[in-house]
Formats: structure tokens, sequence, C-alpha cells
């Protein structure tokens, strides 16, 4: 001990001394190792590193003899320690580590053991051989994207490992285009969505689960119309003055439809977009969506079950005027006309009361139309497993979705099916086989959801729905009662569409060159659609107010509304769509330093469609609702067809250096036949790097509390071939009107032709250039992540019409040209967090994205004022009058310039040019749009043993509605917030407008001013579930899993908009709903 201590007192006193003496010592150790007799034994050298690493080199030198002599080395507190050569001869440990997907040799993989630093690392055929000071200790066997094992020696000195693939979510394998890849190695700007992320959302239509998903995907739902209820997607806003749908893939087949999709069939779903979409090409500009269905795996066969049943009601009705408030408004509607009120007080005040239902109704018509909720409901069953030479998944799946209407005729329904088959033919051949099938059922009344909507608003609270004795009230206008055309009193509107889609797949790996295979893909899809509408006439009764029978009784009169005879229009369509393509994939990884990946491949798509219609009326009877019993007269029918054709060459290289230093070139030569024949073909590139910073030494020792940082950055080009067909040829058509035939000799009659169209030779594809740079962290070994990134794309060769600067009265008809240019821009991030506390297990995860379009080019009318220019602001902008308060009294009529007749009560227009007078040059561009510009969600997911609650908000910003709805005053009836605090001689300081007739005031024949445009901003409690697991205490009886739960949908809305839904952006449209949900979810 003494001498120990003197040794170190030594050290630190004549330290380039003693670093003298080592290096000597590590030379003839290292000689002597070189040239070693049996006698010598094995040496194991441990050296502090401070004081050895001041000399330059001195890692080569302590390195050479160690490498040679294959003992492990390592770092021990404060001195170099050599160890008598006998006491570790025995302790050398030597092994071999496998890949335990493939079996193949693992080399660099890193040795340690453990409390120390002692290691080494496998070398090209998988072996080690590492000295340890303790037969008994414990190694830790490491490599980047495999689950790091530890493993206790005792005693053994030959130990052989095999390492697996870790599926974190670093590692985990996300669908990209006609491939797969790591999450860690993506250079491009993707997000993916696991299926069970979504499995609290119980709804009907599966696009409605992803609104606040995922960064940089707008999804807003108009509408929760059974059956039409489908969600507008968007991938980072609007980027063209034309189509702004994205592309669906499904299963690796472009141009599905996922909006009938059954939950339960999906795998995943991966949002494409930058660059990385540019191995679709042409159809692509603006992003692509991924989804992938369910696959069987190995193993005994599970069933999977799952039954919901739900009640839905609208997120919000409108709050319109009771019968005596809308009396006591169309008597200042008569006051402002210089007219003699109406209604006497007394009758106004028998309107409040509804004592006398005959005379002075009282009617609240969304009372009379809607019931308390709609029953909806969804079950699935799926079958899955295999062997290893054959996997399944199948499932069956249906649902049912009543509306809020009593009595309703609308109704939504559907069955699916879908078979995964995959085969294993031989060791280097396999095969699959997917089939799936639904069959949407729609039905509908012989109005539509607007119509029926827009007579709920317009509903005279002064007239019946029904009459106290149950006979159907009057109609509104034009024979609509909407307790009376929400059934099928007027008979019906029935779609039946079948939905077909198949993909044969063929896997060949090349045996005799590694890293090689073969994909061959077939689908063919098919859709049939039957629709069959029939109408025929219904009766309301109506009473003149003054007529009673003998029993004092009101005497109704009995009316036919609606046709004079039943009358039948049924169409039908056949569509079909054939995918075929080639694959060639090559991957390798040379001595886990080089990745390299390479797919090339060409893909032929065509498709064909038909439709037929035909009409007959003057059926003798409603007892037979087919077209032969209707009469021959005034019978018509019609039809037409298209096809449409694609050919394409694409490819993609991937290369990573150690995984650190990522590179990706995707590209596609795309050609379509929308285009002329000289101009059918463009190339698409699109290129993308990344950096695996936290892999770099400098950074895990100053950075080390990220264990993962990676920056990206991406460029590329897609088209997009989404326009009218044919505009490079002249289109002709028959003229359709009775001035469309003319007839020769006085009985031929011949139909005329005429020009739809002026041809433009030039037409191209729009490109979109799209620049996006970002970056991914983890820190806390992963619980914590996040991820930003700023996007830019320039969309040019925008179809669209030069007729501001050629104006109508020049004569010429120009047909639309490539001269379009719109810029897009914004960022998007996401953050997330789990951890466990206790017995408590919790994730919260948040994602939002912002998106601003402008113009940057069009055609815009020469020498408008600025303020009223578009170019340079968002797509869609309108102008509007700046509305700024309303008129007081006649001295703030008299002080302000004003419309024509304006009077005190009316809206105040700015003067926005100072001209001292009100036209149409104070009208500014108002650059929101009904598109929300800000977007999305937080997600809270808790457990607790066997207790599960998952929370999910979702939000939106930037957009606005314009609620102006025209039919009010002697026309309908008013919503009571836009005349509650209205201006009247008694209430002179509002900012609400005196009582409106219509569009008699010029606020109102104007509806385009800034006085109606009300904020969409929302905050949503999108979805909650809350449920149980017996998953342990249920086993001993065959069922591995039983849940039950309840969920709701929409539950909560904070908004400023008092009257509709903030996704809605019609005052007529069927309200979103809100649903309160219970299911079970059992699994055998």
């Amino acid at each position: 001990m003494k001498k120990s201590l003197i040794y170190c007192l030594l050290c630190r006193k004549f330290q380039k001394f003693f670093l003298f003496i080592r290096l000597s010592i590590l030379l003839m150790l290292g000689f002597t190792l070189q040239l070693s007799a049996t006698g010598f034994g094995q040496i194991s050298i441990e050296a502090n590193n401070i004081p050895i690493r001041d000399a330059s080199g001195i890692d080569q030198v302590f390195d050479l003899p160690l490498e040679s002599a294959g003992p492990g080395y390592g770092e021990m507190e404060n001195d170099l320690l050599v160890t008598p050569l006998k006491d570790l001869q025995q302790n050398v440990v030597r092994g071999k580590v496998t890949d335990a997907t493939t079996g193949q040799a693992m080399a660099g993989v890193n040795i340690q053991v453990k409390g120390t630093t002692l290691g080494t690392i496998s070398d090209i055929n998988g072996s080690f051989s590492l000295t340890v000071p303790d037969v008994n200790a414990s190694l830790v066997f490491s490599f980047i994207g495999y689950v790091t094992q530890e493993v206790a020696l005792e005693g053994r000195t030959g130990i052989d490992i095999v390492l697996t693939e870790d599926l974190t979510r670093l590692n985990e394998v996300i669908v990209v285009g006609y491939g797969t890849q790591k999450t860690a190695t993506i250079t491009g700007a993707i997000s993916a969505v696991k299926a069970e992320n979504l499995k609290a959302t119980s709804t009907i239509n599966f696009t409605n689960t992803f609104a606040g998903r995922l960064p940089g995907l707008v999804v807003v739902t108009r509408s929760g119309e059974p059956g039409n209820d489908n969600s507008t997607m968007r991938i980072r806003g609007l980027n063209t003055l034309g189509d702004n749908s994205p592309l669906i893939v499904i299963d690796g087949i472009a141009n599905r439809s996922m909006q009938r999709l059954n939950p339960g069939d999906i795998e995943s779903i991966t949002v494409l977009k930058d660059a990385s979409a540019a191995i679709y090409g042409a159809q692509a500009a603006n992003g692509v969506i991924l989804i992938t269905t369910k696959r069987g795996t190995q193993g005994k066969p599970q069933i999977n079950v799952t039954a919901n049943q739900g009640w839905a009601m609208p997120t919000v009705i409108p709050k319109m005027c009771d019968a005596g408030t809308y009396a006591t408004l169309l008597n200042e509607i008569d006051m402002y006309a210089g007219k003699t009120p109406r209604y006497t007080q007394e009758q106004i005040d028998k309107y409040a009361s509804g004592t006398d239902p005959w005379a002075y109704p009282n009617t609240n018509w969304f009372d009379e139309t809607f019931k308390s909720s709609a029953a909806q409901r969804a079950g699935n069953m799926s079958v899955s497993g295999g062997t290893e030479n054959m996997k399944y998944f199948v499932s069956l799946g249906g649902n049912y979705q009543d509306a809020i209407y009593r009595n309703s005729a609308t109704k939504y329904s559907q069955v699916t099916f879908r078979s995964n088959i995959d085969g294993r033919i031989s060791k280097n051949i396999n095969l699959s086989f997917d089939v799936s099938g639904r069959q949407e059922n729609r039905n509908y009344p012989t109005r539509s959801a607007g119509s029926i909507f827009a007579m709920l608003m317009r509903g005279y609270p002064t007239s019946v729905a029904y009459w106290p004795t149950g006979e159907n009230g009057p109609d509104i206008e034009y024979g609509n009662n909407p307790v009376v055309v929400t059934t099928n009193q007027t008979g019906y509107d029935k779609t039946k569409k079948y939905v077909f889609e198949s993909l044969l797949k063929l896997n060949i790996t090349i045996p005799w060159i590694q890293g090689l295979s073969f994909t061959g893909n077939a689908a063919v899809d098919k859709s049939i659609e039957n629709n069959k509408l029939w109408e025929k006439p219904w009766y309301l009764y109506s009473w003149d107010g003054v007529t009673y029978d003998a029993n004092d009784q009101p005497v109704l009169l009995k009316g036919k509304k609606g046709f004079s005879t039943p009358q039948l229009t049924q169409k039908f369509s056949d569509g079909r769509l054939m995918t075929l393509n080639a694959l060639l994939n090559y991957e390798r990884a040379f001595n886990n330093v080089h990745d390299f990946r390479f797919l090339a491949g060409t893909e032929r798509i065509s498709g064909e469609s038909m439709g037929f219609e035909a009409f007959r009326k003057y059926f003798a009877s409603t007892a037979i609702d087919e077209l032969f019993a209707g009469g021959d007269s005034e019978k018509n029918n019609t039809g037409s067809a298209s096809i449409s054709a694609r050919l394409n060459y694409f490819g993609r290289v991937n290369y990573a250096f150690k995984q650190k230093y990522l590179a990706e070139f995707v590209w596609r030569y795309d050609g379509s036949y929308i285009f002329p024949q000289e101009k059918r073909f463009g190339f698409f590139p699109g290129v993308s790097v990344g950096w695996r910073i936290s892999e770099e030494n400098f950074w895990k020792n100053n950075l080390a509390l990220f264990n993962y940082f990676k920056l990206r950055g991406s460029w590329g080009q897609t088209g997009n071939d989404r326009i009218n067909t044919y505009q490079y040829l002249s289109s002709y058509g028959y003229n359709s009107s009775t001035k469309g035939v003319y007839t020769f000799n006085n009985s031929v009659e011949s139909k005329i032709l005429s020009e739809l169209r002026i041809p433009n030779p030039n037409v191209t594809w729009e490109v979109a250039n799209q620049s996006n740079i970002g970056f991914d962290a983890e820190m806390l070994n992963g619980k914590l992540n996040f991820s930003a990134e700023y996007f830019y794309n320039l969309r040019t060769n925008i179809l669209t019409y030069r007729n501001a600067s050629v104006p109508a009265s020049t004569g010429l008809t120009l047909p639309r040209e490539n001269i379009g240019k719109v810029v897009n821009q914004g960022f998007e991030f996401t953050f997330g967090y789990n951890n466990t506390w206790g017995g408590l297990t919790y994730d919260i995860s948040i994602n939002s994205g912002y998106q601003k379009n402008r113009i940057k080019f069009w055609d815009e009318t020469p020498g408008i004022p600025d303020y009223q220019k578009s170019t340079g602001h968002p797509m869609n902008s309108s102008l509007y009058y700046q509305a700024i308060g309303v008129f007081k009294d006649q001295a703030a009529v008299d002080a302000y310039p004003h419309w024509a007749g304006a009077r005190p009560g009316d809206i105040i227009f700015e003067d926005v040019n100072n001209d001292k007078k009100i036209d149409g040059l104070d009208r500014k561009m108002n650059y929101k749009t009904d598109m929300p510009t800000f977007t999305g969600g937080m997600n809270i997911n808790l457990g607790y043993r066997n207790f599960y609650t998952s929370i999910f908000l979702q939000w939106a910003a930037g957009a606005v509605v314009n609620r102006y709805y025209e039919m009010q005053g002697e026309a309908g009836n008013f919503l009571l917030s836009d005349v509650t605090g209205r201006w009247t001689e008694s209430n002179q300081v509002t900012n609400k407008p005196r009582t409106w007739n219509r569009y008699g005031e010029y606020w109102r024949d104007n509806e385009n001013n800034t006085y109606w445009l009300s904020s969409t901003d929302y905050l949503r409690l999108k979805n909650f579930e809350i449920g149980y697991s017996f998953s342990e205490s249920i086993k001993n009886i065959g069922i591995s899993d039983l849940r039950i739960y309840f969920s709701g949908i929409n539950l909560l809305t904070l908004d400023k908009l008092t009257d509709f839904d903030p996704e809605s952006t019609s005052a007529t449209a069927y309200p979103l709903n809100k649903v309160f949900n219970i299911g079970l979810n059992v699994i055998f």
C-alpha cells in the first residue's frame, strides 16, 4: 500500500518521465508478445487514459501489440496497471454473434464487460475474443438497430449470441413508395401512424379518423350525413389553383378509395409530404397517402371480434326564433317598409303562449323533424395466423348508420370482406393473393340534405308541422314540409355500389446474387353502381283558418304535392382499373459500413368506365317502381364512356455510410394520356440527405443527453395531371336542349353538334418544386421525442384562364394555359413523451402544422387597386365590403359616406379609398378562406393495471365562414342569435343591424361584407375512450383478451360560432355528429 502511494505521488510529480517509461514498457511488451514462447502466457494491460493520451499517437502505440495478441483492454482509475499473465490466462471468452432473422454473422458488434470499459468488437465472421477479469462477469452486446443483450458468463468461456432487430420507434419499419424504410434512416418528410393508435375512433367513415393525427395533414369534415360524410384531405394545405387532392395508394396500388375502408383491416398509414413523393410522379404533386392492410403472422389462428353500438346527434342545432319573436320581427319589417304591422300584440302573445296550436302554433321545426339520437352500429371479425409456408388474414365487417330525422328515409349501411393470403412456394419464391370487396347501400329521400336544412331554417314558427289531429301540415314552399320530405312519403333515392379489389403479388429472391429480388404486382379493381330515384306525389293538408265542421273542428283541405304521377330515373355505371408493375430490388450492406439499396420499376395503369341513364314518367300506380311500367311519352335515356392510361418508369437509390450519412435519390418518368403525344412524358426527380449527427463522437462526448438526433433535407419535383382530359383537342358535343335539334324535310331530326372547347396544343403538367428541411430527436433513452421541419413549395405551370387581361368584350374565348404560379410554405412539429409512474403508464403526443399559400402569378385585371389584388396573397381570397359598425341614428348616417338609401340601423361600410362614396372600389380582399392554416392535435394515453383511457384533442385555426343565409324575413325564420340585441329605436347602441327582409337591404343584397364573416377557430374533444381489459383473468377459458369500453366522438367543441359547426361551410349542410358509443373487443 505504501509503495503504491509513493508510486502515485511520483507519477504526479514526474509525469513526463513515467510517460516515457510506460511507452517503453508497451513497446517492449508488444515486441515480446509478437515473439512469445509458450511459457510466457497472456498479458492484460490497463492504463489511465489521461496521461497516456497526452502523447501524440499513443492510442496507436497502445493498440498495436493488443491487436496482435487478442486480449481485451480498458481504463483503470488514475494509473497504469500491469496484471500478472498467469492470473488471466484462463479468462479468455470466445464466441460468435449472428442475426436472429437471417442467421448471418454480424461484424462490428460491440462487446463490453459490464461496469468497465473493457471491450472488443466482433470480426467479419462474427467471432470475438475478450479477456475478462472475472469468469462470472456479465457481457453487454450492442449494435445499432438491434436489441442490446446482457449475458452473465457464469464461468463459461465460450458463448454464442443471437441479436434481434430493435423494433422501437426509431427502428420501426414504415411503408414508403414501393417499399419500406426504417424510421431512423428516413431522409424525407414522412409521417406515419399505426392503426392501433386509431382504435379509439369509432367512426363509420374511415376518413373521419385523421383530423389532427398527423402533422401537415389538414382534414375537414363538412357534413355528417350518413353515406355522405367524407372528409376533405389536404397535405400541407392548398398548393394549386386546381385540384388539391392527394394521391391515395392502398397496398401499393394507386387511385383506390380510402373513404369506406374497414378500420379493422388497416395496419398503418403513411403520408409522403415532400420529395419522397416524387417516385409517384405526375399524380403526387399534392402528396401521397399510403395505406397498408393487415396480413397474417406465423402462429396459431387468432380470432378478433369487435362490436360497437353508438348514438349520434348533431354537434350543434341552430336556435331559431319562436313564433312570438318572429311575429314581432315581421311587424318591424312592415314598419320599415311604411306598412301597417300585420300582427296585434294580442296575436303575438297567443303565438308566444302556444295555447292554441290550430290558429296560433309555435313550432320548433328542428324539434319536430329531429329525434333525440340516431343509431349507428359497427361490427368486425377477423381470423389470422399461419405456418412458415402459408399465412392468412381474413375479415368480415359491416356497419349501419341512421340519420337524425324522425321516420328517416336516410340510412347508410355497408358490408366488407378481405382476404390477404401469403404463400411460400419455395425457399426463394413467395406468392400473395389479396381480395377485398364491399357493398355500400345509400338510402335517401327525394330531397337532398341541403334542401331539407334550407327548409328547416326557413320553417315558419307560425305554421304547423303536423296538425293537432296528426295530418301533415302545409308546405313552406314547393311542397316542402321538412317532417314529410325527410321520410319516404315522397319516394326514395337509393344507390347500391359494389367495389371489388384484387392483387396478385409474386416475389422472387435471386439466389445467385445476394440482396437481389424481383417483385411483380397485378391488380384489377372493379366498381359497379346502381342508382334509382323514385319520385311520387305526396299529400299535405292546409286550413284556411275560418272553416269548421259540424263538430266545430277545423276543416283541412288535402292537396297533392310534387308530381302529378310517379316518375323514375335509373342510372348505372361500371368502372374498371387495372394496374401492372414490376420491381427490381437490390439491398446489400458491405462490412456494416456501406448500406446500399436500389429500386427500379415500371408500371402500367389503364382504366375504363361507362354510364347509362334512363327516365320514364306517367306510371299508372306507385305499386310498381320499374322502368317497364312507365309511360312511353317523354321518356329519355343517355350514356357516356371514358378511358384512361398511364405508363411509368421509376426508381430509387439509397445509400448510408455507417448508418450516419444518408442519401436518397428517387425519380419517375411518367406518361399520361391527358397530354398530347409529343408532350406525354415528364421526368420528376427527388433527392434527400440526412445526417445522424448523434452518432458522431463529438456529439456523444458533449451532448449525450440526446441519444438520437438527425438532420435532413430534401428537394424534388412532382407533377399534377389532375385536369380535364384532352384539352389539347377541339371538343364537340351535342346540344341537349330542345333547340339542339334540326329537322330536315319536316320529318328527319338531327342533333346539332357544337364546339365545346378551343384546344390548347401546348397543355402540359403542373410542376411542384418541393423543398424541405427538418430534424428528428430523442432524449431520455427514447422517452422524449420531437421533430420539426420547414417546407417551401413552388407550383408552376398551373392551368388557368387568361380572362382578366383579355376582357369578354373582345369576343375571344381562350383556353386555359399553363401560366399560374403559387407558393406554399410553412412548418410542422411533433412532440412525444412516455413514461411510467408506479403502476401508471402514460404517453403524451402533440403535433401541429402551419401553412400559408400565396399566388405568385396568374392573370389579374390590370389597374385594380393594390388592396383588391389577389396576386401575392392566398388563393380563394374574396372581395368584401368592410363592415365597421351600425348607424346609430340619422345624424350618423349623414356624417359618413353611405350606400344610397341607408338609414339608422343599417351596417356601415368603410370608405376604403376615402373618396367620400361607397361603391365597388371600397371592397377589400379578405385573405382568410374556409381552409384552416393552423391545425394540430394532442393525444393522451393512460393505463393503470387493466384500466386504460385515451383522450384526443384536435384544433384548427385561421379559417372563416360566411354565415349569410338569404331566406330570412318574409321568406323564412331568423336565427335567434342574429336578432338578439338588434338595432331598434330603443336600442340604438349596438353592433347588430335592424331587422331585414331577405335581400331588400343593401348590406343583404351585397352579402360579401365582413359582417357575415365569422372565425371558425376551434378546440375539440375529438375522441375519448375509457375501457377495461380482462386479459389476465380470462385466459383459462380460451380467451386471450376481452376489452369493454365507452367512447365518444366530437363530445365538446369550444368555438365562437353559436349555430353551426366550425367545420361546416354552409348554413344548410347536414351538421357533424356527436357520437356516444359502447364497444366490446374479444380475441380468441
